[in-house]
């Protein structure tokens, strides 16, 4: 693969990662267990191991090129808006699991999805951004 690592697809690996944080968190956290979850575990860890590997080749080649300035400008801004985001939602979840409106599995659900939710929308505002150049 002799194709250029772009700072787009630095950034959209963000939610590949969340998604196995996800995952790993459900394998975890359930309390059930049934016959095929064996398979589905192994799958994810083939999955993730395979993934990392390539993405180690990815990151060591994404290092050696020119850096985009303005990518990475963009991406301090939509860092900043994202930490504020983040802070707002463990303030509410911490709030919701104080008041036993939600157990603490299901908050750590809700932190694992916040965590999903804002690699999507720090890719979806990265790439507006970038588009318009802002």
């Amino acid at each position: 693969m002799k194709s250029k690592a772009t700072a787009k697809e630095m950034v959209g690996t963000k939610i590949v990662y969340a998604m196995l944080l996800v995952c790993y968190y459900w394998m975890w956290a359930r309390r059930d267990w049934h016959n095929y979850y064996n398979s589905i575990q192994n799958a994810i860890f083939m999955f993730s191991f395979l993934y990392f590997l390539f993405q180690a080749r990815r990151f060591y080649q994404y290092r050696k090129e020119e850096k985009d300035r303005e990518a990475i400008q963009i991406l301090h801004r939509i860092d900043a808006i994202g930490l504020k985001i983040m802070v707002a939602a463990a303030i509410a979840i911490a709030f919701a699991s104080a008041v036993a409106f939600i157990d603490g599995i299901a908050a750590g659900y809700a932190l694992v999805g916040t965590i999903l939710a804002f690699a999507i929308l720090r890719f979806v505002l990265f790439c507006a951004m970038y588009k318009k150049e802002i």
